[in-house]
């Protein structure tokens, strides 16, 4: 099976393209010397444009093993994670890579998989237009205003549809390339390999990594207004008719207004800027769920619960056991 992994020109992160590189050669390693394979299942070949892509300034640097116009046929093509203040900027500089994407997708029937921002570029090639799609968290906003077409689902770790993948942030992408691996070398094989770097392999959300970006790169400066109300008056009973009275609108076209600025309801904001609060006071004090609960504006430790773990993907009690102080 023959893998290439993307060596991005411009801002990258170097552990997505050797992450990748180490799982499927120790897979390699553990298929021979378990006696289940002959030769090595992974070919592997790092892509890039030129002969030597250098990182971070400099001070890295990628030697690739391949140009990306001298591969004619690959099963599986990793895009690497791109990094930057402008995206749109990054994809430029690796627009030689779309098309041959885009062409052995369609033509190849090769399987693609993004890591982490890796997103940004395989959205650009059309290909996750109407599809599911996960990057880090802190890029969704960036994402979504690029590609609308493209149904962002930013709390999940993995997602796939019809031979596309994707990975949540940062080095979730380890859990992708085992659900890979999983996929084309069973159980077993992708066992050993969580073992061997200590990948959590259960994992299926990157919400309670979440932090409240505020969701303010819109120009409605009232929305931004608003915004500013709800996350200093959080605590206080705001409902829609209060907000939409206050600030003068009607409450359709506030919800409107609201959501194509944030992609979020008013009340969805609410409860998120909420939630953000609770996880603060659940990792920095000593208060009970109770007393947190209260300080959020909730009365009713029941709905506390439920919509903390809707929005953070585990209960309170074990968000404080995982991330809170001693």
């Amino acid at each position: 099976m023959h893998v290439s992994i993307i060596v991005p020109s411009g801002g990258a992160i170097l552990s997505s393209i050797v992450g990748p590189y180490k799982v499927f050669s120790f897979i390699n390693e553990y298929l021979m010397s378990s006696g289940q394979a002959d030769a090595p299942f992974y070919e592997i070949d790092l892509v890039g444009m030129t002969d030597k892509t250098h990182l971070y300034g400099g001070i890295f640097s990628v030697n690739p093993t391949k140009n990306v116009e001298e591969i004619r046929k690959t099963d599986l093509i990793i895009v690497s994670t791109l990094m930057g203040p402008d995206m749109a900027a990054e994809i430029e500089k690796n627009q030689p890579f779309i098309p041959w994407i885009r062409k052995m997708h369609h033509e190849k029937n090769t399987e693609v998989a993004s890591l982490c921002m890796g997103a940004f570029l395989l959205a650009a090639t059309g290909l996750l237009d109407g599809k599911k799609c996960s990057t880090h968290w802190s890029a969704a906003d960036r994402f979504r205003r690029l590609f609308p077409r493209v149904n962002l689902v930013p709390d999940c770790i993995i997602t796939e549809e019809r031979g596309i993948y994707s990975s949540g942030g940062s080095y979730s992408f380890l859990n992708l390339i085992l659900y890979l691996v999983h996929k084309y070398n069973g159980k077993e094989a992708a066992n050993q390999a969580a073992r061997m770097f200590e990948i959590e392999i259960d994992r299926d959300s990157q919400s309670p990594f979440f932090v409240l970006q505020g969701q303010k790169e819109h120009e409605d400066l009232l929305i931004k207004k608003i915004q500013t109300y709800i996350e200093e008056n959080y605590a206080e009973n705001i409902s829609l008719d209060k907000l939409a009275s206050q600030f003068n609108l009607s409450k359709r076209n506030l919800i409107r207004r609201f959501k194509k600025a944030t992609y979020n309801t008013p009340n969805q904001y609410l409860q998120r800027v909420k939630m953000e609060a609770a996880k603060r006071n659940l990792e920095k004090t000593n208060q009970s769920i109770s007393e947190i609960m209260y300080d959020t504006g909730y009365n009713d430790i029941k709905s506390f619960r439920q919509t903390f773990k809707k929005f953070v993907g585990i209960t309170p009690s074990l968000y404080r056991n995982k991330y809170g102080r001693a």
